[in-house]
């Protein structure tokens, strides 16, 4: 928040903001980094798109997330949170042959994916796994273009929370604009930020231009 501050205060604010969340990264991190460090994707990414909802400023400003984005679900919930594209690099992986050893960094992947070892590499079929890797990315997009035209939409962007629903129990179904808090434009600017329970004002209060 202490830099959106600083977008506001300098004029200066940049073409796009990408949001990597913790469930992604490489498999040379240390577990416990990946388990109990960062912070979730989806959570990231709500408070940086309602973050600059409320400063006035997400039509200046693109955002990408990326995090264990794999299936067409994913791409299209993501969407629904505020992204304005997403990476991908999991999905894909896999499609090469990734078995997920976490030891990208020893350079002994046994499937020859993420090693420098030239006899390591013989593992991977460049020919097959290229196809593997197009029919992947091919379908993935197929079946999201198939979620839009269902949802009667005609383009990814036009995915909004209200479109996807969760069952919360057996006897209550929410869509996502019901279950996630989203704020409204220029609203912390404009609100009467002595709310302290709305996490939003607190933060914003406490954030600075100069520090972050």
């Amino acid at each position: 928040m202490g830099i959106v501050k600083a977008m506001l205060e300098t004029k200066i604010v940049p073409d796009f903001i990408v949001v990597d969340g913790s469930e992604g990264g490489t498999g040379a991190a240390p577990i416990e980094f990946s388990d109990y460090i960062g912070t979730p994707l989806r959570e990231g990414l709500r408070f940086v798109h309602n973050t600059l909802v409320g400063a006035g400023l997400r039509s200046q400003v693109k955002v990408g997330a990326s995090g264990k984005i794999i299936s067409a679900f994913d791409i299209a919930s993501t969407f629904a949170l505020g992204a304005d594209w997403v990476n991908s690099a999991r999905g894909f992986m896999f499609a090469v042959g990734c078995i997920q050893a976490q030891s990208c960094h020893t350079n002994q992947c046994p499937v020859g994916v993420a090693t420098q070892d030239k006899d390591r590499q013989k593992a991977i079929d460049v020919p097959s796994k290229a196809e593997r890797v197009f029919n992947f990315h091919k379908n993935t997009l197929h079946a999201l273009s198939e979620m839009i035209a269902a949802a009667g939409l005609k383009h990814p962007s036009d995915i909004k929370a209200h479109h996807l629903a969760q069952r919360m129990n057996d006897r209550e179904i929410k869509n996502y604009a019901q279950i996630h808090f989203f704020l409204k434009e220029n609203e912390l600017l404009q609100a009467d930020l002595n709310d302290d329970e709305n996490f939003y004002y607190r933060m914003w209060k406490l954030a600075n231009a100069k520090s972050f």
